[in-house]
């Protein structure tokens, strides 16, 4: 009797195929093709143990594959090194990344990588708010406490830093209790596209 597994799966809002072929191999091998995840499975797997771990790795590939989409045309590179431009000394950089799935941070450097991560949902902000988020973690290459000589680092690198700051602060506030304000009470912050927005001069 042939096995039988999905034969599709859902990871967030993104639903793909899923092919299991058992092979002469020694670990459970995943490849994403297309919008088909191909498995290559042991010829003596358990059945149930190759179930359980489909959708993991449909998660990592899913997520590699959105990492690869958000930093084709290199905007975050791009604004790193406009803002390293900046600083007195310009802080070192290796590489510099937008994230999905990144929830408890806007941004981190990481000191011994050199390396600047970055949530993507940056990305569908104004630009001044995601400058304000690199510039911070670029003093973070100097400074990793947000001590007064972090801040006074940040604010000459970047002055909008305060405006940026309180910007995350009301997405953040709005994305959790948006949804409790009734549509009629939403007034401005219903505004149609080109609206102008409340950035002060």
């Amino acid at each position: 009797m042939a096995e039988s597994f999905p034969e599709r799966i859902t990871v967030g809002d993104r639903t793909v195929a899923v092919r299991v072929e058992r092979r002469a191999v020694k670990n459970l091998n995943a490849r994403l093709r297309g919008g088909t995840i191909l498995v290559s499975a042991p010829l003596r797997a358990p059945r149930g143990w190759i179930e359980e771990s489909i959708p993991e790795m449909a998660r990592v590939l899913l997520r590699r594959e959105r990492r690869r989409d958000l930093n084709r045309d290199g905007l975050a590179l791009e604004v790193a090194r406009r803002v390293a431009a900046r600083f007195e000394e310009p802080p070192a950089v290796d590489a510099v990344e937008f994230e999905a799935g990144r929830t408890s941070v806007w941004g981190t450097y990481g000191l011994r990588s050199r390396t600047v991560r970055l949530s993507a949902a940056l990305r569908h902000m104004p630009p001044g708010v995601l400058e304000g988020v690199v510039a911070h973690e670029l003093c973070h290459s100097r400074w990793r406490a947000h001590g007064p000589r972090f801040r006074s680092l940040l604010r000459s690198v970047d002055p909008d830093a305060d405006w940026a700051r309180g910007f995350l602060d009301g997405a953040q506030w709005f994305a959790r209790n948006g949804a409790r304000i009734p549509a009629t009470d939403l007034g401005p912050l219903a505004a149609g596209p080109g609206e102008p927005s409340a950035r002060p001069p």
